[in-house]
């Protein structure tokens, strides 16, 4: 595993990688993965959530209490609810979020995909996925797992990073361009 011990690293990309193969050897990474989709998106949705996550102002113990509720509520447990529950006992809750995008790229690499993160301002429709899936796929040579948000600043258009390649098309640098340009003539 030299090449995904690459690919993910640090902190994060430790705890990620013990997850893999925990739930490598017991059969569920698709399942661990969508709970941990699960808890992201739940994590991105609320600002208190987040607040909490990130602040290192709340206890171990408070952060446990709060996270093993939450958990329960949204039906989360098993390897992906001991996992949540064991970063805020050790005082890593802070960097679960990036845990889990390495968890994602070491799904993907275990596919023989590339994740590919795209920036859009309003929410992408199936056909519109699907197109700029086959596009990468055709740019990059191997399937791509997209990880999609919404950012309604850029204003138009789309930002995709693919590895360490970021094609940022949207319409806010568009226009800060236009003004740079302007400014010098």
């Amino acid at each position: 595993m030299t090449a995904t011990q690459d690919t993910v690293s640090g902190m994060p990309g430790r705890y990620a990688l013990a997850l893999f193969e925990l739930a490598q050897e017991s059969k569920s990474i698709a399942g661990v993965g969508k709970d941990l989709d699960n808890f992201s998106a739940l994590v991105e949705k609320s600002d208190d959530l987040m607040r909490m996550v990130k602040s290192p102002v709340f206890g171990a113990d408070e952060q446990l209490s709060a996270i093993t509720a939450i958990l329960a509520k949204a039906k989360i447990s098993g390897i992906a609810g001991n996992f949540i529950k064991l970063t805020a006992q050790n005082r890593r809750l802070f960097a679960v979020l990036g845990m889990i995008k390495a968890y994602r790229t070491l799904v993907s690499l275990d596919k023989g995909e590339i994740t590919a993160e795209v920036t859009s301002a309003e929410k992408l429709s199936a056909k519109q996925i699907t197109k700029i899936k086959s596009s990468l796929k055709a740019a990059v040579g191997q399937d791509v797992q997209l990880v999609t948000t919404i950012d309604s600043d850029i204003l138009g258009g789309l930002i995709v990073k693919v590895g360490s390649r970021m094609v940022d098309n949207s319409l806010r640098t568009k226009l800060q361009s236009m003004k740079i340009a302007m400014k010098g003539a």
